[in-house]
């Protein structure tokens, strides 16, 4: 399975919570939609929590207004990506989803080992646009780097 611009989103099974854990498929989040999604490698993590998260936010309203969704994976369980999202500065509607098994960041070239901080296997940083389940662009960060996947740089080349 690899995600290449011109094709559409693999299906993969997420679990998300609700009224308890809920099984939501990539086709069904993508589907007759067009959505920004981020990929952080952890909830709470530094970079994530302090740069990544907030510059969607920033820019949350001006994304909707163009009739984009935004969202955002990260290698965390059901439990986790909530109580992330009680931040009161994330915008409802913000949609964070976990990728605890981790599928989506088993992707080729979209996954680190991040064994040596005891995180294990997780994501990259990367945004990912798509428009009715197929991906237009793709920005994908070298490891431990956060610059093509930040708010403004993906928004200045989708937007321009």
């Amino acid at each position: 399975m690899t995600i290449h611009v011109a094709e559409r989103i693999p299906e993969i099974v997420l679990k998300r919570m609700r009224d308890g854990i809920e099984a939501v498929d990539t086709h069904t989040l993508f589907a007759g939609r067009t959505v920004l999604l981020f990929a952080v490698p952890g909830a709470f993590t530094p970079t994530c929590s302090a740069k990544h998260l907030p510059g969607y936010v920033e820019h949350f309203d001006a994304l909707r207004k163009r009739g984009i969704e935004v969202r955002c994976t990260a290698v965390n369980d059901p439990f986790v990506m909530p109580a992330w999202g009680r931040n009161p500065l994330i915008p409802d509607g913000l949609h964070l989803l976990p990728d605890g098994n981790p599928e989506l960041a088993r992707t080729p070239d979209l996954e680190i080992d991040a064994s040596g901080s005891g995180m294990g296997l997780r994501s990259r940083c990367y945004a990912l646009y798509a428009d009715d389940a197929v991906v237009e662009a793709l920005f994908v960060e070298e490891p431990g780097e956060f610059k093509v996947s930040a708010a403004d740089h993906v928004l200045q080349h989708l937007l321009d």
